[in-house]
């Protein structure tokens, strides 16, 4: 088991916690979690726990919006067709079916047109530019992709198909010859915010255009897609994707479309109380089935659908596909292990490079994520396709594989992505010089505290802070994830209530206590059962690091500790990291 670094976060000016607990009447931990996000105010606090839809950003703010709305209405006056170009993961099919939604409500002639992902890959290509010319196609709108498709938008031009971009992806040198690139991150691009989804950038246009044309609240309704997408998509929860997903998962649980209330059937889930954290672990990964295994337009169909009964097919297909993709994903990670402790040598190598001809294209990115997991390294898996190893490459928090990537493009056919993850193709002659190379940089600048992964604690907690009102302030910090992750909490000199047991695959069950308190929490730890052994019921206590969640169970809420990480005391002395 990875051993981790506990790292404490700096404790907030005594004087500025006790006066924002004050003006909030809340405890003083609390107004430090708060400071700790930025927030130092009653005000700030205010919009922090009630963020609105009025402190949105003006869509046209973003570079080219005027130009993107003015084509559209354009096309919609002219009856011209249109044709909605996503990509085949949540976030594509989520962007691909807001747009045709919105479009067709307002009496468009659309379609909507994602790409295999076995036989055309990512994004644009030349070989679907012919089939939407086929299909008689005049304006052509990406989303979730379209920001390095240079050649292609060329060749569309040359079909005589105008093209607007809305993509949130790091743009190349070259930007796209379009009608419009909508994308907040392109060089000279004011837009205030930059790490919208694809479907929130799809949002800004669908807004844009509903403002134009006197029904600027429009492109509301649709916020249930955006939040989907914002959540699996792993954009930092913050400023406008806090507002977008906390009023998206708003519709989702008290009025959602059929496709995504089949959905949340099929993965039996809680109706009324999903989480953001809940879509990028259970519904997210049904979705990317789909893509991942076949055709992705059934994720699609999913959403656009208004009849209940087709959505409920439609659910169980995602269903089916995802039961085969955990299959195909358990024998891939189970290769994987061993050639990495085969092959590699894990002192030295600080990533790992892994091809081979007969792995699924549709889930080495599941598997390169779950390796990180595991290792603690940045991951490249490679299959191969025509003759060429393509596949996904994985980052460790901190460390930017987009520039590592960028740095090996002499030796890559293509790459693109972010800084967390990437899509690359490298002729299989090259994969040597690649591995090298990437493994180089790594060594150049990996810094010291990366290479041993850190777990960043919050705050230091005692149980007897833990109240019904302690945890109702909690809850309203969410949506939880990037750049608002769920708070994490350091309890020293805990107790264990029974002896820990061993569940499922490694989890680790207990309940925890403090100072001989009457407080008794319920714990679990994923991935943690090796620490059974080691916690003796009489003699040891414990550190926990930890986070809170609500469980509900058989119509009742009770806090349940997610367990980060256990250090055991000897005889009573801290053992520490």
């Amino acid at each position: 088991m990875i051993k981790h670094r506990w790292k404490l976060k700096e404790t907030p000016d005594e004087k500025s916690v006790l006066v924002l607990a004050d003006s909030l009447n809340i405890t003083n931990s609390l107004a430090g979690l708060l400071i700790h996000r930025g927030i130092n105010n009653f005000f700030e606090a205010k919009s922090f726990f009630r963020p609105s839809l009025d402190s949105l950003f003006d869509p046209f703010l973003m570079n080219g919006m005027h130009e993107a709305s003015h084509r559209v209405i354009s096309a919609l006056t002219s009856n011209e067709k249109i044709c909605v170009y996503g990509d085949y993961d949540v976030d594509g099919t989520c962007s691909a079916a807001l747009m045709y939604l919105f479009l067709k409500e307002l009496g468009a002639n659309v379609d909507t047109y994602i790409p295999n992902r076995l036989t055309e890959g990512y994004g644009i290509s030349i070989q679907s530019l012919d089939i939407i010319k086929e299909r008689g196609t005049k304006l052509l709108i990406s989303v979730d992709c379209g920001i390095t498709a240079v050649e292609e938008i060329d060749y569309a031009n040359s079909l005589g198909i105008d093209t607007i971009v809305c993509d949130h992806h790091q743009p190349k040198e070259q930007i796209p010859k379009a009608v419009a690139v909508l994308d907040p991150l392109k060089p000279g691009c004011n837009y205030p915010f930059k790490y919208l989804s694809g479907a929130g950038v799809a949002f800004k246009l669908a807004s844009a255009v509903g403002s134009s044309i006197g029904k600027k609240e429009m492109a509301l309704k649709y916020l249930d897609l955006v939040a989907l997408a914002g959540a699996a998509d792993i954009v930092p929860l913050v400023s406008e994707n806090r507002i977008l997903v906390r009023e998206g998962l708003e519709i989702i649980n008290t009025n959602p479309r059929p496709g995504i209330a089949a959905l949340i059937k099929s993965a039996r889930m809680e109706p009324g109380n999903l989480t953001a954290g809940q879509i990028v672990f259970t519904i997210a990964p049904r979705i990317n089935a789909v893509g991942r295994l076949g055709d992705a337009n059934r994720a699609v169909e999913l959403f656009t659908t208004d009849d209940p009964q087709k959505a409920v097919q439609l659910a169980q297909v995602l269903e089916d596909e995802n039961s085969k993709r955990r299959t195909i994903d358990e024998a891939t990670f189970s290769h994987a292990i061993d050639i990495v402790e085969s092959t590699i040598n894990l002192e030295n190598d600080l990533g790992i490079v892994l091809h081979d001809d007969g792995w699924h294209p549709g889930v080495i990115g599941i598997v390169a994520s779950r390796l990180v997991e595991k290792f603690h390294k940045p991951t490249v898996m490679l299959t191969t396709i025509d003759g060429v190893a393509k596949g996904s490459a994985r980052s460790i928090p901190g460390f930017n594989i987009y520039d590592a990537l960028q740095e090996c493009e002499d030796l890559l056919l293509q790459f693109g992505g972010h800084e967390a993850a990437a899509g690359l193709a490298v002729e299989i002659d090259k994969l040597g010089n690649f591995r090298t190379r990437f493994n180089e940089i790594l060594k150049r600048d990996m810094k010291e505290e990366q290479i041993l992964p850190e777990v960043k604690i919050d705050f230091k907690l005692s149980f007897s802070e833990i109240s019904p009102k302690f945890l109702r302030i909690l809850d309203q910090f969410a949506p939880f994830g990037p750049g608002n992750m769920r708070p994490v909490f350091l309890s020293e000199n805990v107790s264990v209530v029974y002896p820990p047991k061993i569940v499922g695959s490694n989890h680790l069950i207990t309940c925890f206590r403090q100072n001989g308190n009457d407080k008794i929490f319920d714990a679990i730890g994923f991935n943690l059962g090796s620490f059974a052994e080691c916690i003796d019921k009489e003699k040891n206590l414990v550190d926990i690091v930890y986070t809170i969640e609500t469980v509900n169970k058989d119509g009742r809420s009770f806090p349940q500790i997610r367990i980060k990480d256990i250090n055991v005391k000897e005889n009573g002395t801290a053992n520490v990291k």
